[in-house]
């Protein structure tokens, strides 16, 4: 018995549009939380560094108030919405077991329209983020006390 192309065809149309959307949109708010708070290696962590990756990552129009880039390995930074690295916290969110290397920028001046100029706060800390389906989607810019 021999099945003609056109149903197989149909499959293979149809199938990415039966996909989920969660999955996809899942997909889409990791990278952007990837894109607004993750740095692997960053370069300097001063002043002119907020400037730049500020810009680079299109937060700076208008200008953001505080954002804080977090460095260290993607996998890592996964393993929080785990047990491996991670811990529930407040409501859905989670917080690391171990402290990561971290560059706050905050907005310097009064005004929100570019140029913008940033002050830069290296440190350590937990951090706070929340997940869907085991990838980080927020992060929390409060400062987390112990």
């Amino acid at each position: 018995m021999m099945i003609g192309l056109g149903p197989l065809l149909l499959v293979f149309m149809l199938g990415p549009c039966l996909t989920p959307p969660t999955l996809a949109q899942d997909d889409y708010r990791y990278r952007h939380f990837l894109d607004q708070h993750y740095d692997a290696n960053p370069r300097g962590r001063n002043n002119r560094y907020c400037d730049t990756m500020m810009r680079r990552r299109g937060l700076t129009s208008p200008c953001k108030d505080t954002n804080t880039f977090i460095h260290g390995t993607s996998n890592n930074i996964k393993a929080v919405c785990g047990d491996e690295n991670g811990m529930p916290y407040k409501d859905n969110f989670r917080i690391s077991k171990s402290p990561f290397q971290v560059t706050t920028c905050k907005l310097r001046g009064g005004s929100n329209q570019p140029p913008c100029r940033y002050r830069a706060t290296p440190g350590y800390r937990d951090i706070v983020i929340a997940c869907e389906h085991g990838l980080p989607v927020h992060f929390d810019q409060s400062f987390y006390q112990p």
